[in-house]
This record gives structure tokens, C-alpha cells and sequence, in this order.
């Protein structure tokens, strides 16, 4: 009979780190890419439905706060139905809800309707990014730093890919026909690729001694680290939509242009597919939380430099730099929920914290576009994510000093 855990020595259970595992892990990527395009559509969109709706920055950016909002909702949710019934169901739901989004959207003619579906638009793009990385960390076992990674970059990949694209279709169509043409390709790709996921994940339900020694030597309760670890997420995502979210505004107000704001994007996140590989490599070698100390000390480091420079070509380096500092730091929270929360309550745990992100880049999205309305500038934005940023240091820190932190296995 085939083992039912794995010990120290590696003995590993049936289908974990097969060539199944990564049919699978491709297939999450591709579901990354096509998804993500519901977090990735506003910025691109936003001077245009600016204009469009007749409304001051900070209302144009309720749509992105809605889908951040959405996502997160529904990422506990869609954790909730992946832990119970495997993979294939929160798909499936994501991806209807996904395509009708947009679909849906362009024919509203009022922002709250527009905002509105947008929360429906992140409820479904949620279903492609926390529940895959929970699946594949079930996986793989001595490579999951990289696997789990590798699953979230499609969310990066679809960053790179869709921002030109959705830039190319809107001005030659304009938004509203731009909007049909990605909910229809969204719901059908979405489909097309479910056969891949009806097996459920072989290490579902599993647990390790050292898993459940690391969480108790940690000194937190399991809610209580689950708290700090949402404090993290929200300071880290604050400070990380400032440039996301409206470094294609900034480039306009600038006088760059849209276009240079949506390169600028694209490149941001492109760099951000390596730096989330990287960080993968890194953390099987070093543990997640130092891994995510690194990230968010370079990422505060990037948004000092965005302070300091503002011409066209150092706005071209300073992006492609923050893309690849922070890149790898959502993902080190699926790996330190892995490390320390049972198999069986990874999908909803990292829901939860996934969540504290989004919501992070919900407020920070919006409170960037109050500043610049009170203010005319991006400079105190800039100011007020480096310095949630430093929350976010203070805790990988105060974590990377716990006698319970977990070293990564050799």
C-alpha cells in the first residue's frame, strides 16, 4: 500500500512531483494568465472610463477597488469549495462569473453599475490565482517553493500579456466592444482547460509532524499568526498599488502619454514573472519568510527611488525594478501558510490572507487616487506606501526571529 505521509527522508506519496504535476502546474499557469486579466483590465482603462463617466480620479478607481474587493471575497470562498471538493468546481464557477463580468460591464452606462460588476469580474478572476497555488502546494513536495511560484506567475505572465493588448483593442474599438471580446475568450479558455483538473490534489488532507512542531514552536495560536500574516498582506499590497494601479495615470499626467504608462506596466510585470520564479529557487533554499523579508525590503526601495526620479527613462528602469523586487512576495505567503496551517485548511487560510492582499490593493488603489485628488501630485502616494511598507518589513522580521520560523529542508 502506497504511503499516506511523507517522512523526513522524502518518501513521497503517489502523483506528487509526477509528470501529472506538471501537466498540472502548466495548466494553472495557463489559468493565471487567462484570469488575471480581471485585475489587469483598469489600469489600462481607467483615463478612458475617467472620461467616459465624466468622474475625478478617485472615482475612476472604485471599479479596481470593487474587483480587489470581489477577489478577495472571493478568494476565501473559492478556497472553501477547492479544499471540499478539489479544483475543478471553483474553476468552473470563476470562469462564468468571469466571462459574464465583462460582458456584462460593457454595456453599463453608469459607473456604480460599471464598479458593481467589476466586484463580480475580481469574484471570479479570484478563482485563478489562491485556490491554484493551494492545489499545487499539494503537489509537489521538495520543489513546491518553486512549483507553488511558478502557479502564481500567470498572474504576472497575464500582466505582460494583456495590458498592450487591451491598450491595442481599445483604441482601435473602444472599451465597451474590448470588454465582450475578453469576457467570450475568458469564459471559453477558462472551459476548455477544466478536463486537466478533475483529479483531486494526492497530498489533500495531509500533515506532517514537523508541520504541526514549526506552528506550535512559532509561540502564536493558528488564528492569532493568521492575523499577523493578514496585517502583512494588507501594509505589503498598500504600498504595491501605487505603482500598479496608477502608474499608467502618472505617466499620462507626466506628459508620457498612455501608451509609455501601459509599457511601463507590462514591463513591471514581466519583470515580476522572474523575480516570482526567483523567489521560488530562493525560498526552498532559505525558507519562505526570509524570502519575503528580501521582497519587501527591495520593494521599498523601489518606491524611494520612484520619489527621486521622474524622467521618462528612469520611470522605464525604476518599473522593470519594482516588478522584479516584489514580484516573489504574495507567493511566500502560500508557502508560509503551507509551512504552518494544516494540508486540509490551506485553501481557506490562504484565502483569508489573500484576501488581507487584495484588500491591501483595494485601499491602497483608492487611497493613491484620494492623495493625487487632495494633493495634484503621486509624490505623497509614494510616501504613504513606503511607508506601509515598513509594516510589512516589521513583521517578516519579528517572524524571521521566532525559535519556531522553519528552515527550508535541504
Amino acid at each position: 500500500m502506497l504511503n499516506q505521509t511523507m517522512s523526513t527522508s522524502g518518501s513521497v506519496h503517489a502523483g506528487v512531483e509526477s509528470p501529472l504535476a506538471w501537466l498540472r502546474l502548466a495548466a494553472a499557469v495557463l489559468l493565471g494568465t487567462i484570469g488575471s486579466v480581471g485585475m489587469w483590465a483598469i489600469p489600462v482603462v481607467l483615463p478612458t472610463v475617467q472620461a467616459d463617466f465624466g468622474v475625478a480620479r478617485a472615482g475612476a478607481s472604485i471599479p479596481y477597488t470593487l474587483a480587489m474587493v470581489g477577489f478577495a471575497a472571493g478568494g476565501v470562498a473559492m478556497g472553501r469549495l477547492s479544499d471540499r471538493f478539489g479544483l475543478l468546481v471553483p474553476t468552473a464557477c470563476g470562469a462564468v462569473a468571469l466571462g459574464l463580468g465583462f460582458i456584462a460591464a460593457a454595456f453599463a452606462f453608469d459607473l456604480t453599475v460599471f464598479a458593481c460588476l467589476y466586484a463580480v469580474i475580481g469574484l471570479g478572476a479570484s478563482a485563478t490565482f489562491g485556490p491554484l497555488m493551494a492545489d499545487i502546494s499539494q503537489w509537489f513536495d521538495r520543489r513546491r517553493g518553486l512549483a507553488v511560484t511558478i502557479a502564481a506567475s500567470g498572474n504576472y505572465v497575464g500582466g505582460a500579456i494583456w495590458p498592450p493588448v487591451l491598450q491595442h483593442f481599445t483604441l482601435s474599438a473602444g472599451w465597451r466592444p474590448t470588454h465582450i471580446g475578453v469576457g467570450v475568450f475568458c469564459l471559453l479558455a477558462t472551459l476548455a482547460l477544466l478536463p486537466l483538473l478533475r483529479r483531486r490534489a494526492p497530498l489533500d488532507g495531509l500533515e506532517t509532524d514537523e508541520q504541526i512542531a514549526s506552528s506550535r514552536e512559532l509561540g502564536l495560536s493558528p488564528n492569532a499568526l493568521l492575523a499577523l500574516l493578514c496585517v502583512a498582506g494588507v501594509a505589503c499590497c498598500v504600498a504595491m498599488a501605487m505603482p500598479q494601479v496608477h502608474i499608467v495615470a502618472y505617466c499620462s499626467d507626466l506628459g508620457y502619454g498612455v501608451a509609455r504608462g501601459t509599457e511601463m506596466l507590462s514591463l513591471m510585470l514581466l519583470f515580476g514573472i522572474a523575480s516570482r520564479i526567483g523567489s521560488g529557487f530562493l525560498a526552498d533554499r532559505i525558507g519562505a519568510v526570509a524570502t519575503l523579508l528580501a521582497g519587501a525590503t527591495l520593494q521599498g526601495l523601489a518606491l524611494f527611488l520612484y520619489m527621486l526620479f521622474d524622467g521618462l527613462t528612469s520611470l522605464y528602469v525604476i518599473s522593470a525594478l519594482f516588478g522584479l523586487f516584489q514580484g516573489g512576495i504574495v507567493p511566500m505567503y502560500a508557502m508560509i501558510v503551507r509551512q504552518y496551517f494544516p494540508a486540509q485548511e490551506v485553501g481557506v487560510r490562504l484565502g483569508i490572507v489573500l484576501m488581507a492582499t487584495l484588500f491591501g490593493m483595494a485601499l491602497g488603489g483608492w487611497m493613491s487616487g484620494m492623495i493625487f485628488d487632495l494633493t495634484g501630485s503621486y509624490h505623497v502616494a509614494f510616501v504613504n506606501g513606503l511607508l506601509w511598507n515598513l509594516v510589512n518589513v516589521s513583521v517578516a522580521v519579528w517572524l524571521l526571529t521566532r525559535p519556531g520560523r522553519g528552515l527550508a529542508r535541504a
